[in-house]
């Protein structure tokens, strides 16, 4: 990667991106113009789209405020995307200094770019690894250094899984890294969902993503509940994302959250 660009060499740059249109809803700048013409055609179809993946990322940063008070000092952040606005690390680290924090992405850009601004933290870092092959995530050597799978962790799987279209694919990553770590772990996740959506809305959705090359299925709140076999819900259970833990009266769409087209939850290993 070029010292003057955040772009890695060989990444195609007219093709659409699930990591960097989120940059861009989140108000990032790592992101190319084929990611924002998508994202605003998106918004079109559905104005609530940017602000729906603020009240994520804001679901996430709380999950990791709370897994940080449960003493969880290690997180693996799976399908991570650009970690610029409201990341993990820094949430994690201003908990607790010596927390540690491997993000994981496919997305070269996202990768290049962590990598970049993590540059001088000893105890965070970044691999390319494909969300759907978990033992290629767990057998990793950076993994292995920062994180200690016989001590309990968070696993974060915040905003990737209806990109793993496959149900056998989807289950198989989850309860996978489920099994990988130890008892006391937790594991946070949050789902696209077109439960409560009109209906012309979700096929438009999908359409969009159809042409535009990105492979992508919503799930019930019923179809998402099997990801947390096995594991005991922390309250209050599988929820709208704005509706887990909120911290204020002005916490995004509090009023309103089936307005955010997504369930998110956190279970813990016994």
């Amino acid at each position: 990667m070029s010292k003057e660009t955040w772009i890695p060499d060989n990444v195609a740059m007219d093709r659409p991106n699930p990591a960097r249109i989120y940059d861009y809803n989140l108000g990032g700048y790592h992101n190319f113009e084929v990611d924002r013409i998508v994202a605003k055609k998106l918004d079109e179809i559905y104005p609530d789209m940017t602000l729906g993946s603020r009240a994520n990322r804001a679901f996430l940063r709380r999950v990791v405020r709370f897994l940080a008070a449960q003493g969880m000092d290690q997180f693996l952040d799976v399908g991570s995307g650009l970690p610029t606005v409201g990341n993990v690390h820094e949430t994690a680290q201003a908990a607790n200094p010596a927390a540690r924090v491997v993000y994981v992405d496919i997305d070269p850009v996202a990768v290049a770019h962590s990598i970049a601004i993590l540059e001088g933290n000893p105890n965070a870092t970044a691999i390319q690894a494909d969300a759907r092959l978990p033992h290629q995530i767990l057998d990793h050597p950076e993994v292995k250094r920062l994180l200690d799978f016989r001590r309990p962790m968070g696993i974060l799987v915040v905003g990737v899984l209806h990109f793993l279209v496959d149900d056998e694919e989807a289950y198989g990553a989850v309860h996978t890294l489920r099994d990988a770590a130890a008892p006391g772990s937790y594991v946070a996740i949050s789902h696209l969902s077109y439960d409560e959506a009109p209906r012309e809305t979700a096929e438009r959705l999908d359409q969009l993503g159809a042409r535009s090359s990105i492979s992508a299925r919503a799930r019930s709140r019923e179809e998402i509940l099997p990801f947390f076999d096995g594991l005991a819900w922390v309250e209050p259970g599988l929820v709208r994302q704005p509706l887990w833990r909120p911290e204020g009266p002005d916490d995004l769409f509090l009023d309103c959250p089936e307005r955010v087209l997504g369930w998110g939850g956190v279970g813990r290993k016994p």
